[in-house]
């Protein structure tokens, strides 16, 4: 499934389609500088660095521990005798002397259980991970797609003053000559004055989205590549929603975290349970031990000892906590099986609304694209008829805004659409790099 993307080559995008203000930076680049700056990235990628540390901890457990004791003490001692009168002695010397300990766990069911939850918390890293690398997809082309339709939307508000300033001034020469009335100049003006309002409105809104794009890849670029001309939206492939639906609940990247949550919490109920069982331990030691002569004994003694044995521990009992435990992991797994039957549930609604996305955005596409057709003649007729004075001013400046609002709700269908795939996908747990590059190459 990851191929369902490479969607959209060939086709038509009208003349008055995505207007290009700046060659520049295209989809890819944005997305590697999201993946080099982007903090939320960051924190993830960190978080898995940690998330995989899990295992050798818990692989820990079943290996065995060394450890080494030394010690050295000074001991001086004042001895009185009362025998035949008081004699007074006085003794010192050193003792020191080291010991090394092993201990290998041969039985202990709880370190088992604990090896295998350490494996479930790693698959819970990498899915974690995955998730904030689709969701950095996501945002840094949301991000790329907003910056593009802020641009179409200034470049649209000026193209529209521009052709209002052309018929405000030829309501104004028709005046002059007497061939139209003030109510046309008027008019006019209105519309020109309105629509200078909105490219300052466009303005400010293109340098908002230019900042939210900035604080994805840490910088401003110079300029976008913008959808080329010439391009079809295709349907996803496998064009059915309940397979989609079905990828997303097995294949979702969060049902992939709650799933690998819910199997620790099934683990954790056998470890809790182990708690009960007896443990066996090979233990051994191997130690040094001396003694400097005294100064009034001038006796000195060196000593080496071994040993190695089981140790075997029964639990008998434990305050109670023992089986509290248990009842808490019980308590638990039963709100995992919740939480991953959630996310499920959760998957589920965001593949059918990604689908329902895309089929509405292609289906307005297309829609768009005839309207845009239709705006263009009715705008051309409209201007041909105000020539000859079978229509008045305001018939032109409705046919314009007709046209130029087409434009940009066309514009917007389509990126939107795009925005709907990736999401899709995302759902799906099959978004990655190369759906960037796809989309990438329909950027001219």
């Amino acid at each position: 499934m990851k191929k369902a993307l490479p969607l959209m080559i060939a086709g038509c995008l009208c003349a008055g389609g995505l207007v290009e203000l700046a060659q520049g930076a295209d989809l890819m680049a944005v997305y590697r500088d999201a993946v080099a700056y982007d903090a939320q990235y960051a924190s993830a990628r960190a978080a898995l660095e940690a998330g995989r540390e899990k295992l050798p901890q818990g692989r820990s457990g079943l290996l065995p521990t060394v450890g080494l004791a030394a010690s050295t003490t000074w001991n001086d001692t004042d001895t009185t005798r009362r025998v035949n009168g008081a004699t007074a002695t006085t003794t010192q010397y050193n003792n020191n002397g080291w010991t090394v300990s092993l201990s290998q766990p041969l039985f202990r069911w709880q370190n088992w259980v604990a090896y295998t939850q350490s494996e479930l918390a790693v698959a819970q890293a990498e899915a974690q991970f995955g998730l904030a690398r689709q969701e950095l997809i996501v945002r840094a082309a949301q991000a790329y797609f907003d910056v593009l339709l802020a641009q179409d939307t200034l470049a649209t508000a000026q193209a529209q003053k521009l052709a209002i300033a052309e018929q405000l001034e030829s309501a104004k020469r028709n005046f002059e000559v007497g061939t139209a009335t003030i109510t046309d100049s008027h008019e006019a003006q209105a519309r020109y004055d309105l629509t200078s309002a909105q490219e300052i409105a466009a303005q400010n809104d293109l340098n908002v989205k230019r900042q939210v794009l900035r604080t994805v890849i840490g910088k401003e670029p110079e300029g976008l590549k913008n959808l080329r001309p010439g391009i079809q939206l295709v349907r996803p492939q496998p064009d059915d929603i309940g397979k989609w639906v079905e990828m997303a609940e097995s294949a979702s990247a969060s049902v992939q975290i709650y799933q690998a949550l819910h199997e620790i919490a099934a683990r954790e109920i056998e470890k809790q349970r182990a708690g009960h069982y007896p443990t066996l331990d090979l233990v051994a030691t191997r130690g040094r031990s001396s003694a400097t002569n005294s100064t009034t004994l001038g006796v000195g003694s060196d000593s080496n000892s071994s040993t190695i044995g089981l140790q075997l521990s029964i639990p008998i009992f434990a305050g109670g906590a023992t089986v509290s435990k248990d009842r808490e992991a019980v308590a638990l797994k039963e709100k995992a099986n919740a939480d991953l039957e959630n996310a499920r549930r959760t998957a589920a609604l965001n593949a059918r609304q990604a689908y329902l996305g895309v089929s509405s955005g292609l289906a307005q596409v297309k829609a768009y694209e005839a309207a845009l057709t239709s705006s263009q003649s009715a705008l051309d007729s409209n201007k041909l008829g105000y020539e000859v004075g079978v229509r008045i001013n305001i018939d032109v400046l409705n046919a314009q805004s007709q046209l130029f609002d087409t434009r940009q709700k066309l514009a917007k269908a389509r990126l939107d659409t795009l925005a709907a795939l990736l999401k899709l996908k995302a759902a799906a747990g099959s978004l990655g790099e190369d759906d960037v590059a796809a989309i990438n190459a329909l950027l001219d």
